[in-house]
C-alpha cells in the first residue's frame, strides 16, 4: 500500500478540526428557503390526488377562485403547455418511459400526484383555496406491488404496454451452471427490502423570481447541485443558461432527494414567469412523505453454491425493483448498480444476474443514500445464510471469501478493479474492536438463562465519487485577496457535509496560512465555477482533490515571488502561520499578507512575465470509481416476549483513504448508521391494494431516536486512493452496511428457535410474528 505525501506545513488535513458551519447553524442563523423574503412574493400549494389511478373528469375552480388573497389557479391543462421540453425522460430502446409533466392531465397516476397549483398571497390562504378545488375523479384500478406488477394485465401508464420498465440479463454461461453442480452447497433465499423515505429535516422547497425586464430567472433552491438546476430550469423553460441563476444557501439535508428538480419545483418556477413575480413553495411533512421521491422498494434472490469448506465457487442473483410512476432516475439503476457491485468484497469467479424493474401507480423511486445498497443487504445476510446452513462460523466464512492484500489488484467478475482497498483488514479490526470471541461466550451463557443475543457482521466494498457526466468533475477557484485572506470558490453543494470546513483545511495546508483565514463560497451559479455539486460520496475525493490542485498551483506563485522578493530560489522557502522563511535563516521572512499586497498593488516588483494577483483556478475529473470499504458489526438482544429490538453495541472499522477530518468523517458514518437503524427496524411507507399510502404522518412512519442509536465505535484504516489528497468517499457507507448487519445479529439471536430473517422492518409485530411461523413450522 502506497503512501500520500503530506505537505511540510500540514496542519489541518486529518485534524479534528471544529466545523466552520456550526456557530451559524447552531445559533438559528443559517439561511434556509423559507427564510428566503423577497418584495411582492407570492404562495403556492398543491391541490393533490386522493387516488392512486383515475381520469380527470373535471375540475371545477370557481368557488376557490372567489377566495380573497387567491391570485391564480392552473391545472394541467392551463400551465403544462408553458415548459418547453418534457420535464425529464429516461426512455430508450426497450426502456419505455411516460411523459412527465409539471401536472398532471387527463389523468391521476399516484395518490399525491398534483393536478393544481394555487397561487395566494399567503400560505395560508392557498391552503384554504386547494380545499374548495372540486375535482371529479373517475377511479381506476390501480396497479400496486412489485411482484402484481410483472404479472398484472392492468397498465401503470395508459400509451404504455407494460409495466416492465427495464429488464437485462447477463449472457448464457455454461461455465456458472457447470460451477454450481461442481459445487458442495447450492442455497437459494430471495431477500426483501420496503420501501423508505428519503426523511429530511428541511423537505423540498423553492422561490422562483422571474423579471420581465430583464427574462432573467433566479431560483432559490433547497438542493444538492445548482449547476445541473441552472440547466434543468433553462431546457425546460427554453431559457438561455445565463439567463437563469441559481441560488443555494443552507439545505437541511437532502440524502439524494434534492439531486433533481421535481414536477412541482417546475410548476412554481411556469408560475412565476407567468406572473412576474417571486413565487415561493413550501413543501409539508405529510406532502414529503406522499409525494417526494421515495426509495428502496425492491428484492434480490441469491443462488449460491460453495464447496466443502465454505469458498464462493459462483453466484447468481436476479434483482426486481417497483420505481414507482415516475421515477427520478432511469428505471435501470437500482437493479444494476446493485446486480453490478454484488461481488463486493470476495473472491469467486463465475457470476450471472438478472434484472427487472416495474412501474407502479406509487410515488417514484428516485436516490436515496447508497442507492445500490440492496446488493450489501442482500450478500451479507446470504452469507450468514450461507454460513448457518453449512455449519460455519460467519466471521469465518467471510475470511475464507474476504478479498486480501495479496490480492490486488483485482477484478470482480463484472468487471470493476478493485487497488488500494483493505477488506481484511477492515473486517478483522471490527471483529477485535467489538470482541468477537468474548461476545460469542456471553452469547452462550444468556441462551443458557433464557436471554436471545446476537451479533451481525456486515462487510461491503463502497464504490464512491464516480467520473459519471458532470458529477465527475469539479473546479476550485483559489484566490488569495490582497489583504492575504484567501477565498475559495467551488462548485459544490453541501448539505450538512461540513465542506465549509475540509476544503478549507485542503487549502489551509497547501497555502500554509492559518485556517481562519480561509472561507468557501458555494451555492450560487453566477459566483461559483461549474461543478457537480454534491452526491455519490463525491465531496472529499473530487472537490478536494480539486482544492488541492488548485491550492498548490496557488503556493508556487506565491513562493515564486516571495523568492524573488527575498532574493532567493522558492525551493528553499516555507510557509508556515502566514509567513514565509527561507529555510534555516528565519530572520530572513515576509509576511504571505505584504506577498498577496504586492502582487495586487505593486506590479513593477513582480518578476519579469508574471501577472499581477494571486488567483488559481484548476478542474479535475476523477477516475472511473474510487473505492472505500468497510465492516460494521453490531450486537443486539431480542425480547422474545415483546418482539422487541435493543442495539447493544456498534462498532464500524472503515477505510476511507486519508481522512481530512476524522470528527467529520465519524459525523457522515454515524448518520448514515441511524438511517440504516431506521431502515431495519422502524421505517417502512407502505401502500394498501388501491395505492393508498398508509405512513404519511411520523405517527405512522418511524424514525429512529436517541434510544434506537447506540453509542457507535470507530476503528479506522487508511489506506491512500490515487487521487489527489489520497481521499475516498465515505458519505454512504454507514447506511449501505448496517441494514444487513442488524439483520444478521436478529437472525443470530433468534437462531435456536429456527427463525429465518429475510425481510424487513424488524418492527415487533414482524419478529413476534417470524418466531411464531418458526414455532409452529
Amino acid at each position: 500500500m502506497s503512501t500520500v505525501e503530506k505537505p511540510s506545513a500540514a496542519r489541518f488535513v486529518g485534524a479534528r478540526v471544529q466545523r466552520r458551519e456550526d456557530p451559524r447553524l447552531l445559533s438559528g442563523h443559517g439561511q434556509y428557503i423559507d427564510d428566503v423574503r423577497l418584495p411582492g412574493m407570492l404562495h403556492a400549494t398543491f391541490v393533490r390526488s386522493p387516488l392512486a389511478r383515475a381520469r380527470i373528469v373535471a375540475i371545477d375552480l370557481e368557488h376557490a377562485l372567489a377566495v380573497p388573497g387567491v391570485v391564480a389557479i392552473w391545472d394541467g391543462s392551463a400551465l403544462n403547455g408553458d415548459a418547453a421540453t418534457p420535464l425529464w425522460d429516461w426512455a430508450g430502446e426497450g426502456t419505455p418511459f411516460p411523459e412527465v409533466r409539471a401536472l398532471a392531465e387527463g389523468d391521476v397516476r399516484f395518490a399525491g400526484d398534483p393536478v393544481a397549483i394555487v397561487i395566494a398571497r399567503d400560505r395560508y390562504v392557498a391552503e384554504d383555496a386547494a380545499e374548495l378545488v372540486d375535482v371529479e375523479y373517475e377511479p381506476l384500478q390501480a396497479v400496486v406491488g412489485r411482484e402484481l406488477a410483472e404479472a398484472s394485465t392492468g397498465r401503470a401508464h395508459d400509451g404504455i404496454d407494460t409495466n416492465v420498465a427495464w429488464s437485462a440479463a447477463s449472457p448464457t454461461d455454461p461455465a456458472l451452471e457447470a460451477a454450481f453442480a461442481a459445487s458442495a452447497h447450492v442455497i437459494t433465499e430471495t431477500f426483501r427490502q420496503q420501501r423508505h423515505v428519503n426523511v429530511p429535516m428541511e423537505p423540498r422547497g423553492l422561490v422562483a423570481h422571474w423579471e420581465r425586464g430583464a427574462e432573467q430567472l433566479t431560483v432559490y433552491a433547497s438542493s444538492q447541485n445548482p449547476h445541473q438546476d441552472r440547466e434543468y430550469f433553462a431546457r425546460v423553460m427554453g431559457l438561455p443558461e445565463h439567463h437563469v441563476r441559481v441560488i443555494m444557501r443552507d439545505v437541511g439535508g437532502g440524502f439524494g432527494q434534492k439531486i433533481f428538480r421535481t414536477r412541482e419545483e417546475t410548476a412554481v418556477a411556469l408560475a412565476s414567469r407567468r406572473l412576474g413575480r417571486p413565487v415561493k413553495w413550501i413543501e409539508d411533512r405529510q406532502e414529503n412523505l406522499m409525494a417526494a421521491n421515495h426509495a428502496r422498494d425492491e428484492q434480490m434472490t441469491l443462488r449460491v453454491g460453495v464447496d466443502a469448506d465454505g469458498v464462493i465457487t459462483a453466484i447468481h442473483a436476479s434483482h426486481l425493483a417497483d420505481v414507482g410512476a415516475y421515477p427520478l432516475m432511469p428505471a435501470m439503476m437500482p437493479g444494476f448498480m446493485a446486480l453490478e457491485v454484488l461481488p463486493g468484497p470476495y473472491r469467486f469467479a463465475r457470476y450471472g444476474w438478472a434484472g427487472k424493474s416495474v412501474f407502479t401507480n406509487t410515488s417514484g423511486i428516485s436516490a436515496y443514500r447508497g442507492p445500490w445498497m440492496m446488493e450489501t443487504v442482500a450478500r451479507e445476510i446470504m452469507m450468514d445464510v450461507v454460513a448457518r446452513e453449512i455449519g460455519v462460523d460467519p466471521a469465518e466464512i467471510r475470511r475464507r471469501n474476504v478479498i486480501q492484500t495479496e490480492d490486488l489488484p483485482y477484478t470482480t467478475p463484472t468487471g470493476r478493479e478493485y487497488d488500494r482497498i483493505s477488506p481484511a483488514q477492515t473486517l478483522e479490526a471490527a471483529l477485535e474492536e467489538i470482541g468477537y470471541e468474548r461476545f460469542r461466550e456471553e452469547q452462550a451463557r444468556a441462551r443458557a438463562e433464557g436471554r436471545y443475543l446476537g451479533l451481525g457482521i456486515s462487510t461491503y466494498i463502497e464504490p464512491t465519487a464516480g467520473a459519471q457526466g458532470p458529477t465527475g468533475i469539479e473546479a476550485a477557484t483559489v484566490r488569495v485577496e490582497p489583504s492575504g485572506k484567501v477565498n475559495v470558490l467551488m462548485g459544490t453543494g453541501s448539505h450538512g457535509h461540513s465542506l465549509e470546513t475540509t476544503m478549507v483545511q485542503v487549502v489551509a495546508d497547501q497555502l500554509g496560512v492559518p485556517i481562519e483565514d480561509v472561507r468557501l463560497l458555494q451555492g450560487d451559479t453566477a459566483v461559483s465555477p461549474y461543478g457537480g455539486g454534491t452526491a455519490g460520496s463525491r465531496s472529499a475525493v473530487i472537490a478536494g482533490g480539486v482544492a488541492r490542485i488548485s491550492a498548490i498551483k496557488l503556493r508556487e506563485k506565491v513562493l515564486e515571488l516571495a523568492g524573488h522578493l527575498l532574493e532567493a530560489a522558492a525551493a528553499d522557502l516555507e510557509i508556515e502561520d502566514g509567513t514565509i522563511t527561507v529555510k534555516g535563516s528565519p530572520g530572513s521572512s515576509i509576511a504571505f499578507a505584504d506577498v498577496a499586497r504586492i502582487a495586487y498593488y505593486d506590479p513593477s516588483r513582480l518578476p519579469e512575465g508574471m501577472e499581477p494577483g494571486l488567483e488559481s483556478t484548476s478542474r479535475y475529473s476523477a477516475p472511473p470509481a474510487t473505492y472505500a470499504n468497510s465492516t460494521q458489526v453490531c450486537t443486539c438482544e431480542v425480547d422474545v416476549a415483546t418482539g422487541e429490538v435493543r442495539l447493544l453495541d456498534y462498532v464500524v472499522g472503515e477505510d476511507c483513504g486519508v481522512m481530512i477530518n476524522p470528527m467529520v468523517v465519524e459525523g457522515q458514518i454515524a448518520g448514515g448508521v441511524a438511517q440504516g437503524i431506521g431502515g431495519a427496524l422502524l421505517e417502512h411507507l407502505a401502500y394498501d391494494e388501491t395505492g393508498n399510502p398508509l405512513a404519511i404522518t411520523f405517527k405512522d412512519y418511524l424514525l429512529p431516536t436517541t434510544e434506537d442509536v447506540p453509542d457507535i465505535r470507530y476503528v479506522h484504516v487508511e489506506t491512500p486512493s490515487n487521487t489527489p489528497g489520497g481521499h475516498k468517499g465515505v458519505g454512504e457507507g454507514g447506511a449501505i452496511g448496517a441494514p444487513a448487519a442488524i439483520v444478521n445479529a436478529v437472525a443470530d439471536a433468534l437462531a435456536p428457535l429456527g427463525v429465518r430473517v429475510t425481510s424487513q422492518p424488524l418492527s415487533p409485530d414482524r419478529v413476534l410474528a417470524m418466531i411464531d411461523d418458526a414455532r409452529s413450522a
